[in-house]
């Protein structure tokens, strides 16, 4: 089966690992069709775009559901290490990880691949530049300490954020 890249913001980090924003209850389905498990949310139940019972959406499909809902205003350290925790617990398995426009997501995926899994910075950078880069506390959370004083940079278009 081939990557539903019509899920907005898809990314392909590794063979076990997918990102993206928020999918839709049909995208849920084309996740599990690639044989992903485990499905992990860092956004909140309480956007606008979030599904009505992901979790209940999740299961019926067979698949489990984490949910470590992050304040995007707001994130911390604490954040990433429950995120890093879990997907140390799903270091064998298939996992997809989203939130509503995979910024949450690619942020802590770069850290989490260059911090815990030892991968080169530019390898580890290249899906989160491929959506934004982060200013303010995100870039304080993935230690870019240059552009703290920056606003996020986004690679999409606005109009898709």
């Amino acid at each position: 089966m081939s990557d539903p890249i019509e899920i907005f913001a898809w990314r392909r980090i590794d063979d076990r690992v997918t990102s993206s924003g928020q999918p839709t209850e049909a995208q849920l389905t084309a996740i599990r069709d690639l044989g992903v498990r485990h499905v992990v949310n860092l956004g909140l139940h309480s956007h606008e775009k979030a599904l009505p019972d992901e979790a209940a959406s999740v299961a019926a499909l067979g698949m489990t559901y984490i949910h470590l809902p992050v304040d995007f205003e707001q994130p911390t350290d604490a954040d990433f290490e429950r995120f890093s925790a879990v997907m140390d617990d799903l270091r064998d398995e298939r996992v997809h990880v989203h939130c509503i426009a995979n910024l949450r997501v690619t942020a802590f995926l770069y850290r989490y691949r260059r911090d815990a899994l030892g991968l080169p910075d530019l390898e580890a950078r290249a899906a989160m530049d491929s959506v934004w880069q982060p200013g303010g506390v995100w870039a304080a959370i993935v230690g870019d300490a240059a552009a703290v004083g920056l606003p996020h940079r986004p690679a999409l278009p606005r109009s898709m954020l």
